[in-house]
């Protein structure tokens, strides 16, 4: 596992509450080693944050974060997976208000996320850049270093007649913070009230399968079509292929034009189970990934065939998930613990009980038979010394008084 870095910075409010944590990207434990693009920064940070740890512990089970965009991320579909009541979308100052990207600010805040601007400065020529989207807007960050004090005063009354809460970011002396409070500003940030904490985690997943991962919890608790599709969206690659599966195999007259069309034809059970084989199949980076994903359809059509008509779609994903550890190298219960399936499969996978346990021991007798035969068939063309150094690598205890 590699560990990944991200920061946070707590924001105020005017009780001295934690109103909202601002997320900022770091690439090792002191800091910034090398800033990226601003798009590369805010993937890495919302990966981290999405996948590689869990969001109520990194904010608290009702925190907020604000993340930092650009019109390169605006326009990217980055933030269609984001929940609309756990983040802040903050434009940066540099951000260039094209049409497309105030299209896109609309559309978010129809949808009902909070939009806050970075670092306003409270010159004219800010003033003039956002005054188009100053309607979309719920807090503006005023950069009390830059903003000269007149012009931060008067604009902040203006600000604020029109609804607009008001930040005052990089607070550095117990003495600025009491005078911008008493200026009347909402919210507070900078260095004397809290540095940026950084967070160390473990990366253990790729990008494509924590998607997919994400893909399969959301159809198994029912998501909207809407956000299945903008996962889908995210993998350029995964959208061909599933283009592709529907073409070759769908047995539909219409013509395919959609994600959106492509879900509804397919049935979200079909889906999920498309989206196992794509994990085994383009997923895993194992080099016997093939050998390991035919040996799970075969598992999960045992168990299918074993389970009773209304349970044969959860029969099969449980045969299916049973082999995910062995495909990622990985402990089954950190897979699963990001997914939270459905309680029987979880009992299988997990803790090796429950309704499946009886088809599953089934499945797995049958393997055992399968390779035993293979082995005996083809003895005397496999090295027996590759045997005893493969079981020595597996730490499979080998009884050498047996040999």
């Amino acid at each position: 596992m590699n560990t990944v870095y991200l920061a946070k910075q707590k924001i105020f409010n005017r009780n001295g509450k934690v109103f909202a944590y601002e997320l900022l990207f770091r690439d090792h434990a002191h800091g910034i080693k090398e800033f990226p693009t601003n798009i590369r920064a805010t993937s890495q940070v919302l990966l981290n944050t999405l996948t590689n740890i869990n969001i109520d512990e990194l904010l608290g089970k009702d925190g907020i974060a604000f993340i930092n965009l650009d019109e390169h991320i605006f326009t990217s579909g980055i933030i269609d997976i984001l929940d609309k009541d756990r983040f802040v979308l903050e434009i940066l100052e540099t951000t260039d208000l094209s049409e497309p990207v105030i299209a896109k600010i609309k559309q978010y805040h129809k949808r009902g996320f909070k939009i806050a601007i970075d670092d306003f400065d409270c010159s004219a020529k800010m003033i003039k850049k956002f005054t188009p989207i100053l309607k979309y807007i719920h807090i503006l960050k005023m950069d009390i270093l830059a903003a000269d004090d007149e012009n931060l005063k008067n604009v902040m009354s203006k600000i604020k007649q029109m609804g607009i809460r008001v930040l005052a970011e990089k607070i550095e002396t117990e003495e600025e913070y009491k005078y911008y409070k008493e200026m009347g500003f909402d919210l507070f940030q900078g260095y004397h009230l809290h540095k940026p904490e950084v967070v160390e985690m473990d990366r253990y997943k790729d990008a494509t399968q924590i998607i997919i991962l994400h893909l399969i919890k959301l159809i198994k608790n029912e998501g909207s079509t809407h956000e299945i599709e903008s996962y889908i969206k995210q993998r350029a690659d995964l959208s061909y292929k599933l283009i592709k599966f529907i073409n070759n195999h769908g047995k539909f007259d219409t013509k395919v034009e959609s994600i959106t069309q492509i879900i509804t034809l397919l049935g979200r059970d079909k889906l999920l189970r498309w989206l196992l084989l794509y994990l085994y199949a383009e997923v895993s980076k194992n080099p016997i990934s093939e050998s390991i994903m035919n040996i799970a359809i075969r598992r999960a059509e045992r168990m299918e065939e074993e389970a009773h008509h209304s349970e044969k779609d959860k029969a099969y994903l449980a045969g299916m998930f049973s082999m995910l550890g062995a495909l990622f190298e990985t402990d089954i219960k950190s897979v699963m613990k990001d997914i939270k399936m459905d309680k029987d499969i979880t009992d299988l996978v997990v803790s090796n009980k429950g309704k499946f346990l009886s088809s599953f021991k089934k499945a797995e007798y049958s393997e055992r038979e399968y390779l035993k035969r293979l082995l005996c068939n083809n003895f005397e063309k496999i090295d027996i010394t590759l045997i005893l150094y493969t079981l020595e690598l597996s730490h499979i205890p080998i009884d050498h008084d047996k040999l």
